[in-house]
């Protein structure tokens, strides 16, 4: 795997304030959805965000590509030339050269094609927007495009409506792919789909990351696709990236509590395996608007000592105790 840095995210915060309240009283309330992130995105990786509905991750996508514009922090982009840009503090005009390079997968196929435009139309747009392609050339490309991801190029002046799910998926793929980025942002790319048509869009994600030299950032909270096509896992809680560790490693030795929770709630096929027992931590998700004086994840950990209700570790894995547990991993039972 390179080794080469394709973007490097540091301390990045995005936060949200609430405006009037009940009866129309004013009630400002700041939601930390991203809070003091560092993370790094290596050339040629598949990096997986996982964690609840809630944790951030999604936002998280969202501020790399700039469609939030964080309320601080960097988020260095390497060019293919080597230079560097910093996307948190771009404007619309300077963004919009990085918009061909910087793609994104959307999680529902059908909400996200314009009913009323052709596939040839809907995979085109980046195209013609960017200025980057007219005329037979466009067409061709537009073709190529969708030939790479599994479609037939003499289907594409028919509409969404005329395709499966999984083929609507496809063409949103090759919406993305057809400016020919080096980076893409796919949010639960495949959290609409069947079972039967998950593996056979995952299985062309990888391929065209080996044919394309692709780097992935992987939004999803199935665990078991993160297992298969990430090869390093970061996970986030309360907007905090709380773990990070190559995804072999993740799954077979943890090191946060929070991680051994969510890797429990994980189905496993031999019945021999599976327990119900302290599947989902106790008590209640903190909203991300609460104060915290020590470790986010201690009012629903059952390791939790005294110093973790107050002081937040400083460092990944956030955990006090990430050196004394012995914390199950998706192969181990106990």
């Amino acid at each position: 795997m390179p080794d080469e840095e394709i973007l490097r995210i540091e301390g990045l915060s995005m936060r949200f304030t609430g405006g009037a309240g009940l009866f129309g009283r004013r009630n400002r309330t700041t939601v930390r959805a991203v809070d003091d992130v560092d993370l790094v995105v290596r050339s040629g990786e598949t990096l997986g965000l996982v964690g609840e509905s809630g944790c951030g991750k999604t936002t998280l996508g969202r501020c790399i590509l700039r469609a939030h514009k964080p309320t601080a922090g960097r988020m260095v982009y390497r060019r293919a030339d080597g230079t560097e840009v910093d996307l948190a503090g771009l404007s619309r005009a300077q963004l919009r050269p990085l918009r061909t390079e910087i793609r994104t997968v959307f999680q529902d196929p059908n909400s996200s094609l314009n009913p009323r435009m052709t596939v040839q139309q809907i995979v085109a747009e980046p195209l013609t927007v960017n200025n980057l392609a007219g005329g037979s050339e466009l067409t061709d490309r537009v073709a190529d495009t969708l030939s790479r991801c599994g479609l037939r190029p003499e289907l594409m002046r028919r509409y969404p409506h005329a395709f499966s799910g999984g083929e609507r998926q496809r063409i949103g793929i090759a919406r993305a792919l057809v400016t020919q980025p080096r980076l893409v942002v796919a949010d639960e790319a495949v959290s609409a789909l069947d079972v039967s048509v998950r593996s056979q869009i995952l299985n062309l994600l990888e391929d065209l990351q080996d044919e394309l030299g692709l780097t992935y950032v992987f939004i999803s909270h199935d665990l078991s696709v993160v297992q298969h096509l990430c090869d390093r896992v970061a996970v986030m809680y309360l907007g905090r990236i709380v773990e990070e560790a190559e995804t072999e490693d993740l799954f077979e030795r943890p090191r946060h509590p929070y991680t051994e929770a969510l890797l429990r709630s994980v189905p496993r096929p031999d019945p021999r395996l599976r327990r119900r027992d302290d599947v989902l931590p106790a008590g209640e998700v903190p909203t991300p608007d609460e104060d915290f004086a020590g470790c986010r994840f201690q009012p629903r950990c059952r390791y939790a000592v005294e110093r973790c209700a107050e002081v937040e570790p400083a460092t990944v894995p956030r955990c006090h105790l990430a050196g004394e547990l012995d914390l199950d991993g998706v192969y181990t039972s106990t």
